[in-house]
């Protein structure tokens, strides 16, 4: 079976280096940003907890390098059910980004795959970055000469924002879209939703679309509403 690799993504706007509130983070986005354009630049292992912005970074890396007219492809290995088939199928790329690595640990053929192309990238002169939620000697990767080349790469932990950052981030989006969110709103949300900036940000697409029809502010009443009819109100 081919595996479907999403060779002509159209990268997400929102998940570009501008949109990447770097925190704690600046020194992996200046490196990626690096990647992105140079091709003999170090190749880049980040690692970090769900949402810690690294499919944001593979995404705006990939952005950036096609934007520079390199080829770039992203490989979500989490979202493919056969791994190994999916890695010897990759082909073409100047830049390739593999999110989620620790979808293959333990897997024989997936981490010779692997292996394999990481040789193949490195001969044909093309770069790699790669991104899990532990260091490679964390991951479970078994192949101990990959688990080597993976360690080799320069690395970076990367940490989520906290709430005030998160704050200040969802109140610049949302000003933006000419929408104000006062404490209280705030306060409101983030003790009863998911404090994942990507869940957040969309969640202020869909406030804003619901706003506008409805021609009212975004409040408290307002807010359980809209969560109401998705499903999603807590108490």
């Amino acid at each position: 079976m081919n595996p479907q690799l999403p060779l002509a993504l159209r990268w997400p706007r929102r998940q570009r280096f501008e949109h990447f509130q770097a925190g704690a983070n600046a020194a992996a986005l200046d490196a990626v940003r690096t990647l992105a354009v140079e091709p003999g630049a170090p190749w880049i292992y980040l690692h970090g907890a769900s949402g810690s912005g690294r499919s944001h970074l593979l995404l705006a890396t990939c952005q950036a390098a096609t934007a520079a007219g390199r080829r770039a492809q992203y490989l979500p290995l989490a979202t493919l059910s056969d791994h190994a088939a999916a890695l010897c199928a990759v082909a073409g790329s100047e830049l390739l980004a593999l999110d989620d690595l620790g979808a293959i640990a333990g897997n024989q053929q997936a981490e010779h795959a692997l292996f394999d192309l990481y040789n193949r990238t490195r001969a044909d002169g093309n770069t790699l970055l790669f991104a899990a939620d532990a260091t490679p000697t964390r991951l479970g990767i078994e192949l101990p000469d990959l688990r080597s080349r993976l360690g080799a790469c320069t690395q970076f932990a990367l940490k989520p924002l906290d709430d005030h950052e998160r704050r200040a981030v969802l109140r610049a989006r949302a000003r933006a879209r000419g929408i104000e969110l006062d404490d209280s709103v705030l306060d409101w949300l983030f003790a009863r939703y998911a404090r994942d900036l990507g869940a957040l940000l969309d969640l202020l697409d869909r406030l804003d679309q619901a706003s506008l029809a409805a021609q009212r502010r975004v409040t408290i009443p307002f807010l359980r509403e809209v969560l109401r009819a998705e499903g999603r109100e807590t108490s």
